[in-house]
């Protein structure tokens, strides 16, 4: 059986696959966090945000590349309903990517002396999932339920993270992976 699809193709389906056997085996079976929604929401993340493009896809209305979670902020604020729920969902993602997977890079990021250098991404992020979770909108890409949990559980998930990169550091291929 031939795969017609492209190599692009194929290697995201990898590294998907690869993505969601580290997560569940970080999550589910080291941590114990038995709530698959949540978990594939993680993998859906780190899956999406492979492209920086789309860690970096917030822009402002007149069209800007927003790369500083306090511009982020601001123009959520500016937004209503499900643009507003978007953007809130996008900061609960970068906080919990950037503390998660590079907390280092985090850290430089914050102390950079830009607009985030006295923000504190895991408050930030807890916060904006909460809020996110909050606002109704007919046509949910992430459900309230799993938001909730996400602004809940933040550090577990900051941790599992963790987990996850030192899972795919262990690995061949070393931390080029993402």
């Amino acid at each position: 059986m031939q795969d017609d699809r492209s190599q692009e193709d194929r290697n995201a389906s990898a590294a998907r696959r690869f993505l969601a056997g580290v997560t569940e085996q970080a999550f589910m079976v080291e941590l114990g966090v038995v709530d698959p929604p949540l978990v594939d929401y993680v993998t859906e993340m780190l899956t999406r945000f492979l492209s920086t493009d789309s860690l970096y896809s917030v822009r402002s209305v007149r069209g800007e590349r927003l790369t500083q979670v306090a511009d982020m902020l601001a123009e959520a604020e500016a937004r209503r309903g499900q643009a507003k729920r978007t953007l809130h969902r996008h900061i609960g993602d970068f906080t919990l990517f950037w503390t998660g997977v590079f907390p280092e890079a985090a850290e430089r990021l914050r102390k950079t002396g830009g607009k985030d250098a006295l923000l504190n991404y895991r408050e930030l992020g807890k916060r904006s999932y909460a809020v996110a979770s909050r606002i109704p909108v007919e046509l949910e890409l992430a459900s309230s339920d799993v938001l909730e949990r996400l602004s809940d559980e933040f550090e577990l998930c900051v941790y599992g993270l963790g987990e996850v990169r030192k899972a795919w550091e262990a690995t061949d291929g070393g931390p080029l992976l993402v």
